[in-house]
């Protein structure tokens, strides 16, 4: 089998912070703006709604090539003075203001990103790589399924607001706590229901989607977040409500118990077990 092509490092742009804000007890919403003003055009121009970046984070101590580059960084430097990566979606994009929207959960000290949002005042940098993304809701679709923690409620957020008028959407948000509600708001027929985990526990979410009683109609589904609960999430879609895997946006944003390093290469090597797994041709 032919080796695959390396993959190409994705653009690095440069942002600083504009303004921060604490839009719940546990979420701090960072608005930066590109160093160079044209580049909010390639994050306005996503058809995606789940558009996200991997947030770069230099290692302490370590001096990188200016202008900073992902993919000299790899080249020059030992692999454990690469910059570490995050990953989080856009929740919006503002282009007549130059403006981009990334929220960030904190829960303390602990961590990278959450820390540092803390403390990103006007005028921090703030390196992203991307936007990558895959999905926008269907305008053809009967109606449309939401389901996510807060890893997918700025993507959530961006998706409602390209539901078509009068479409109806039913979205399934699992957060803390009563406090860490959002204001959501859609041109569809909007129906949301806040899951708290808190009084129902690690797998709510997933009962309140057993629960829901599904419209008539095609239905297109985003469903994303802690991976085993998206995994039970997945089997209930597919096997029992028979839904069609190109109906759904389905994956694992993050795993309990793992740091995105982890995660990542968890999935890795689940992906190379299943190839390893499949039948091979004669």
């Amino acid at each position: 089998m032919a080796e695959r092509p390396a993959r190409k490092a994705p653009r690095t742009t440069k942002l600083v912070v504009r303004r921060t804000e604490w839009a719940t007890p546990h979420l701090i919403r960072i608005v930066a703006a590109p160093v160079e003003a044209a580049d909010i055009d390639r994050f306005a121009e996503s058809p995606h709604t789940d558009a996200y970046v991997k947030v770069v984070f230099r290692q302490p101590g370590v001096t990188y090539p200016e202008p900073f580059d992902m993919a000299a960084a790899r080249a020059e430097l030992p692999r454990d003075q690469w910059p570490t990566l995050r990953t989080y979606t856009v929740r919006e994009v503002d282009r007549e203001a130059g403006e981009i929207v990334i929220d960030f959960v904190y829960h303390g000290d602990n961590g990278l990103a959450g820390p540092w949002a803390a403390s990103a005042e006007p005028g921090t940098e703030l390196l992203v790589a991307g936007p990558g993304g895959a999905y926008a809701p269907d305008p053809a679709a009967g109606w449309h399924l939401l389901v996510g923690d807060e890893s997918a409620l700025p993507a959530i957020a961006a998706a409602l607001a390209q539901i078509p008028a009068g479409v109806p959407v039913h979205v399934l948000v699992e957060v803390d706590d009563a406090a860490e509600e959002q204001k959501l708001s859609s041109p569809g027929e909007l129906n949301l229901q806040w899951v708290h985990r808190a009084t129902a526990g690690d797998t709510g979410l997933a009962d309140a989607v057993r629960a829901l009683e599904f419209p008539a109609g095609q239905v297109h589904a985003f469903v994303h977040g802690e991976a085993s609960e998206v995994k039970e999430l997945r089997r209930h879609l597919l096997d029992e409500r028979g839904l069609t895997i190109d109906q759904l946006s389905i994956s694992g944003y993050w795993r309990r118990g793992f740091d995105d390093e982890s995660f990542r290469a968890a999935k890795q090597a689940e992906a190379q077990a299943a190839i390893a797994r499949a039948p091979q041709r004669a």
